[in-house]
């Protein structure tokens, strides 16, 4: 079973679409049968990510830094909870799980661990399928941001193809299916310890 690390806000937001779409890619992740990887919370849309994927009998990893457990956020019902001693080794974890990574609406936890993925990509450490989930435009700046370091010469145009952005799950997935590497993550564990 390929597992996907999901990131995305511990918040709601105000527009409902984040907390609906977020719930409704978890069922389709569990109706593919993908494994979901998150951060462990019950809180915003990870917690309706997670929820959607135990709706339809699917399974969830949780990784959750041990002083987050004090504040009582960790989501009750997954599959398996670890708990690890901070957010690095919490990304590192995820990482480790997972076949490919998605992006939901998120805030500044969001973009860190989406861009960290991206740098690991970058430098060659995982050749990891990466997606962005553009929920009614939520990362239309980004992808301007994106086009604008390209014409500003500060992001090379092969890095381009690191990731890539979608409006719905199907597509989403389908390209992720098609660009799966597994077993060629260069001993990431090694070169950050």
């Amino acid at each position: 079973m390929e597992s996907i690390a999901v990131f995305c806000a511990s918040g709601i937001g105000r527009n409902p679409a984040y907390r609906e779409t977020a719930y409704d890619f978890g069922k389709y992740l569990a109706s593919k049968n993908k494994r979901l990887i998150f951060g462990g919370s019950h809180l915003g849309l990870m917690g309706a990510v997670a929820d959607g994927v135990l709706a339809r009998g699917g399974e969830v990893i949780g990784v959750l830094p041990k002083f987050m457990s004090d504040k009582e956020i960790a989501h009750s019902n997954l599959t398996e909870l670890i708990m690890v001693e901070s957010m690095h080794e919490r990304k590192l974890i995820m990482h480790e799980l997972s076949q490919g990574v998605v992006a939901l609406p998120g805030g500044f936890g969001t973009f860190e661990e989406l861009f960290e993925m991206l740098t690991w990509a970058q430098l060659g450490l995982h050749q990891k399928p990466i997606g962005i989930l553009n929920v009614q435009g939520y990362y239309d700046s980004l992808k301007m941001m994106i086009n604008h370091m390209l014409k500003e010469e500060l992001l090379k145009s092969q890095y381009k193809s690191l990731f890539f952005f979608s409006k719905n799950a199907e597509e989403l997935l389908k390209v992720m299916e098609d660009k799966f590497v597994q077993g060629k993550d260069k001993g990431l564990a090694r070169k950050l310890s």
